[in-house]
């Protein structure tokens, strides 16, 4: 189906043409423009087209230029406005439009990954398993004038990130300018998207009676860890210990009640670890509203130790792509760059799934290393652009859902799997830990920046 001029790369390297493909196929400029049309509330498009950001941003993300500066400069003679223009875009994203574009990316690649064959089975039976955790972004560099006298490190923002096992995808984020702000005070935007048949996995900084209250209020299930701070009342003794993969595990009824004075039957589980978590933790407690017939004790136990899903997940974010833009202090851009590095992320998902549907899940996802196949792109990108004109990428952006998926399988079966098996690695022995290093204080860019606004409008 692709013209001759594709046939080298398709032969050398079939990932970079798997990746740029679902990018013109799904983020065009034509479909990204319209989707900055439907969800801008308050900015708008003057000489500066929300693609031309998007596209200069994803060369940062991707690693392909250092700054967005540099990549401005090598798209100089494409883009219509200045280079402040450039960032007086940037920094104007409304988060409302970073996080609909990750939803966005989600919606149009589920599909696609159920079409390669790549979903993996789920893991429990009729539900829909959302991994929630919370993500702040690393202190950004001074550069901003309410700045230049802080000595403390300065948060650009955080966000609350949700992601899908099944499908592999990070379908939702509720981003928060304040790098200050709990994150539980970011719960309610969260409990508007859930729905009957969700499967909530989380830690224990979401175990509040409102939250487990709500989730149960709207039909949804979840499996958290216990925080100490719930208050609850024991129905039952704990029972007898059974034995798992990772130690034991014993089960008590209990009921928890919200501030709104409705009780809500729970199963508590209390876990005793062989292997102490990372906190030097070996007895964990759980709470779960799902029924005995529909997950076991051990069960409920596996789904949460599979819960660490979502943190490989972010370090992979974070070691493959430019996620965190520390030169980017405005919080908008840099949640907007965040946000870019989960749709990049979301594109890989895509492939790693049309290579699970053509040699098996197992293969890919227990051989084949995410950084191997992230360099392969960061180093073959340039060149293959340069190499194919523009115009020959069009045929993607006309292609069905079927037809794509198709045109992924067909080049799956090209990719040389010896190129990016993961190194074999001893098992790390253990040392004494280090001395940690003195907390150092932080701001939040967002309320300085208020301040600032506020002094400057002062009588």
């Amino acid at each position: 189906m692709l013209g001759h001029v594709f046939q080298r790369f398709v032969q050398r390297s079939p990932l970079s043409v798997m990746v740029r493909g679902t990018l013109e196929r799904v983020l065009g400029a034509e479909q990204l423009n319209a989707f900055y049309e439907r969800t801008a509330l308050n900015q708008y498009t003057r000489e500066l087209l929300f693609s031309t950001l998007y596209e200069l941003m994803s060369e940062v993300v991707f690693r392909l230029r250092p700054s967005v500066r540099a990549a401005y400069r090598a798209r100089s003679d494409e883009v219509a406005t200045s280079l402040t223009s450039v960032y007086n875009k940037l920094n104007g994203v409304e988060t409302h439009t970073a996080s609909a574009l990750v939803r966005y990316s989600a919606t149009e690649f589920t599909p696609l990954i159920k079409h390669v064959g790549g979903a993996r089975e789920p893991w429990l039976a009729g539900l829909r398993v959302k991994i929630i955790d919370g993500n702040c972004l690393e202190a950004s560099q001074s550069r901003l004038k309410a700045l230049r006298e802080v000595q403390a490190a300065a948060l650009p923002g955080k966000s609350l990130v949700i992601y899908e096992p099944a499908c592999g995808l990070v379908t939702d984020v509720v981003p928060c300018e304040d790098g200050h702000m709990q994150e539980r005070a970011l719960f309610q935007d969260v409990l508007a998207t859930a729905e009957p048949q969700d499967l909530w996995i989380a830690d224990r900084n979401f175990c509040t009676r409102d939250f487990l209250g709500g989730l149960a209020c709207r039909g949804a299930s979840f499996v958290i860890r216990e925080h100490q701070g719930l208050p609850f009342e024991i129905v039952t003794p704990l029972g007898r210990d059974q034995r798992t993969e990772t130690g034991y595990v014993a089960e008590q009824r209990v009921r928890v009640v919200d501030t709104r004075g409705a009780s809500h039957a729970c199963r508590r589980l209390r876990l005793k670890l062989k292997e102490p978590t990372r906190d030097g933790e070996t007895l964990l407690y759980l709470l779960t509203n799902l029924p005995r017939p529909k997950a076991s004790t051990r069960r409920v136990a596996e789904l949460y130790h599979k819960r660490w899903t979502v943190e490989t997940a972010f370090k992979h974010i974070e070691a493959y792509f430019h996620s965190e833009i520390n030169t980017l202090g405005y919080p908008k851009a840099a949640l907007f760059g965040f946000c870019l590095a989960l749709v990049a992320y979301n594109v890989l998902a895509v492939v790693w799934a049309a290579l699970r549907g053509v040699h098996g899940q197992e293969k890919i996802d227990q051989e084949l290393s995410l950084y191997y196949v992230a360099h392969e792109i960061a180093t073959t990108q340039k060149g293959m652009m340069i190499a194919i004109p523009e115009s020959e990428w069009a045929i993607f952006s006309t292609m069905t859902i079927a037809e794509l998926a198709q045109t992924l399988v067909d080049l799956a079966q090209h990719v040389r799997l010896e190129a990016f098996r993961k190194s074999l690695t001893r098992p790390k022995q253990s040392g004494p830990k280090p001395k940690k290093a003195p907390k150092k204080g932080h701001v939040s860019t967002a309320k300085l920046l208020k301040s600032q606004k506020t002094k400057a409008t002062a009588p």
